[in-house]
């Protein structure tokens, strides 16, 4: 029975995140990628026909593939995670939520923008360091 928990709830999440994802190409201010990141990795929990039809996708597969392999973050989408956080951080200020969340809010979208900017844009080749030199 537990088996076959698990295997509904990655399936759930999969395809939850995956229309989430679809639904962001065309809808401004909702992101694609990390929910296709997240379809992947979840399917690949729970449901590997799917993980491989979006790896093999020609529009999908790509930066599912890229953030595997190497990690990496298109600048675009680093512009536009940025934009997105900057005006959540500014929207929550003028919001009647408690003062412990426009504090902390901000802070934390503060230090996600810090990691993802540290993420690579592109494969890069470093040469190689010899410490015998």
């Amino acid at each position: 029975m537990w088996h076959i928990t698990k295997l509904f709830f990655w399936r759930l999440l999969a395809l939850t995140s995956l229309i989430l994802g679809l639904i962001g190409i065309p809808l401004p201010g909702l992101p694609t990628v990390p929910f296709i990141l997240l379809s992947a990795w979840s399917a690949g929990k729970g449901w590997p026909a799917l993980e491989q039809w979006l790896l093999a996708h020609s529009r999908l597969g790509p930066p599912v593939l890229a953030w595997r392999a190497h990690g990496i973050v298109p600048r675009r989408a680093k512009y536009l995670a940025g934009g997105m956080m900057t005006l959540s951080a500014v929207l929550i200020q003028f919001s009647a939520a408690p003062v412990v969340l426009k504090l902390l809010l901000p802070l934390f979208l503060l230090l996600v923008a810090c990691w993802l900017w540290r993420r690579p844009e592109q494969i890069t080749q470093d040469k190689k360091y010899d410490k015998t030199v």
